[in-house]
């Protein structure tokens, strides 16, 4: 499973995103931001190092 996020136009919990870009925060978090693999809207999750990782890993790109 690659990363997961909240859909604010479907209002889904948990929808994959397609092409996920782990970014970094001003205050050192990690979040990752992607399109809804439904209807394509722009999503954001907030993620742990660990997640954030992990999801490096599974071949989300890193831009930071």
């Amino acid at each position: 499973i690659m990363v997961q996020g909240y859909c604010v136009k479907c209002k889904v919990k948990g929808r994959e995103m397609k092409n996920p870009v782990i970014k970094q925060t001003a205050r050192g978090g990690y979040m990752a931001q992607g399109n809804c693999s439904v209807c394509g809207t722009r999503m954001s999750a907030m993620m742990s190092k660990e997640n954030a990782e992990k999801a490096m890993k599974q071949g989300a790109k890193k831009s930071f």
